[in-house]
């Protein structure tokens, strides 16, 4: 099968097409046909690399596949080569306290695809049987690959974590981004006012037309005391971000008293400064989230069946053009999700 499959870290000069083995289902396990996978930061980092964490290499990045079932391993009971299928994007052990209470992403063995265990730039792909989901009919290979890791991530943030509740003030950090454009859509099904930045004219325009109640330019200094200013000097009860350092001076000015900070990510730094005394004093709940369960998925994957989510699709490249799609993410042109498509025949 042809793979992107990198051996070392570094730029997006290394995600080259490989000629590998194809995989073959375990018990309990089901190959698929890959037609689309969707890019995500974690595959950006984890090309790059990241500083402490040591990845297993080599690796096939890509944590949101689509495709046909190809093939299905000795004791898989639910599912027949031909369905089309999504995939959630992890693997647990299913044995350990956190598996048997459903809440595998706390489990020591779980591993994200693409970052820990193979994921899907690559024709083929063997996946537990537990792991499928669905195609959801109404949406094309690419529209639905555009949509697992983000939803999943965003419901997991702000349905789990902060608990949103109807009419709370909720502000989205890059809603530009796959996971803030799916956080935009999940507070406002809640019922939510919903603030958020973006860094160009034409993406605060989609985040209106999004949902977003009101839009800032990031860039703009000081554009955390005009939200502020607008949410009636109050502050918001829930800041979703994923940016991290840049970012933490105007979120933390504009967080209301009891109010909820939820972070996944830190593309602009690790390092934040964080007043102590504000936080006990405003009695302020600051959650740290990683990816989310099962049980979060099909609640979510009901509610795109039912077309209340919807994928944000911005561009689709051929596998064979990864190098230039990663480059195009880390130039942040994109709002919303971009796509490889691995296959163009349809069948």
């Amino acid at each position: 099968m042809r793979a992107i499959q990198i051996h070392e870290h570094g730029g997006p000069e290394i995600l080259k097409i490989r000629e590998l083995p194809d995989p073959e289902p375990g018990p309990g396990e089901v190959r698929i046909r890959v037609h689309a996978v969707g890019i995500n930061h974690l595959d950006i980092w984890t090309r790059k690399g990241l500083s402490g964490v040591k990845l297993p290499l080599p690796i096939i990045l890509g944590s949101d596949a689509v495709g046909v079932i190809d093939k299905v391993g000795p004791g898989v009971l639910h599912w027949q080569p031909g369905a089309p299928v999504a995939v959630y994007p992890a693997v647990s052990c299913g044995q350990c306290e956190a598996c048997v209470r459903g809440l595998d992403n706390r489990c020591p063995r779980y591993a994200v695809l693409g970052f820990r265990r193979d994921g899907g730039y690559a024709d083929y792909l063997v996946v537990p049987a537990g792991n499928l989901l669905p195609k959801p009919e109404h949406l094309n290979w690419e529209e639905t690959a555009a949509l697992p890791l983000v939803f999943l991530t965003a419901w997991h943030m702000l349905v789990t974590l902060a608990r949103v509740r109807p009419g709370e003030d909720v502000l989205v950090v890059a809603a530009g981004s796959g996971v803030g454009s799916a956080a935009v859509q999940i507070a406002k099904f809640f019922g939510c006012r919903v603030f958020a930045t973006a860094g160009s004219e034409e993406k605060r325009r989609k985040a209106r037309e999004l949902g977003a109640d009101m839009v800032y330019d990031h860039y703009t200094p000081g554009w955390g005391q005009q939200v502020l200013h607008d949410v009636g000097k109050k502050g918001v009860d829930v800041v979703f971000e994923h940016v991290g350092q840049a970012v933490w001076p105007e979120i933390t000015r504009c967080l209301g008293w009891h109010g909820r900070l939820v972070t996944c990510g830190s593309t602009s730094g690790p390092n934040v400064n964080l007043n102590i005394q504000v936080l006990f004093g405003k009695q302020w709940s600051i959650f740290g989230a990683y990816m989310g369960t099962r049980g979060e998925m099909l609640d979510i994957w009901r509610l795109v069946q039912k077309k209340i989510f919807h994928p944000v699709l911005d561009r689709v490249f051929p596998l064979e053009q990864a190098a230039e799609a990663h480059r195009y993410i880390e130039n942040r042109q994109q709002f919303g999700k971009v796509v490889l498509q691995v296959r163009s025949d349809g069948a």
